[in-house]
């Protein structure tokens, strides 16, 4: 797992290809992160399913009520498949478009 930070945004991106021990991994880890944006790179896993990335919906609902950012960026999947609670996007520069545009509107009060 590499942790990558700048600013408000932490990016934690998986090395080991091991989507069962990822998910593990940031769950137990995710109290060091929760004060911070958060960005899931799983370009590495090309055949994940909707059921799996769903996987992450408790932590992304954790982040909500912090006031804070959660972005998973996949690139093959029916994103419209995924629920709507859960912000998913095809590449990184759109995860941090996201968070981008997230941190104004927490700023202006929405």
């Amino acid at each position: 797992m590499k942790v990558d930070q700048k600013g408000h945004t932490v990016t934690i991106k998986d090395t080991q290809g091991d989507f069962n021990s990822f998910l593990e991994k940031v769950t137990q880890q995710f109290k060091t992160f929760e004060k911070q944006n958060i960005i899931l790179d799983l370009l590495s896993h090309a055949a994940l399913s909707e059921k799996e990335v769903k996987l992450f919906l408790p932590l992304s609902k954790q982040q909500k009520k912090n006031k804070k950012s959660f972005v998973i960026v996949v690139d093959n999947l029916d994103f419209n498949a995924v629920s709507d609670k859960l912000t998913v996007v095809p590449s990184l520069l759109e995860a941090h478009d996201i968070i981008e545009m997230e941190e104004i509107e927490r700023d202006l009060g929405f």
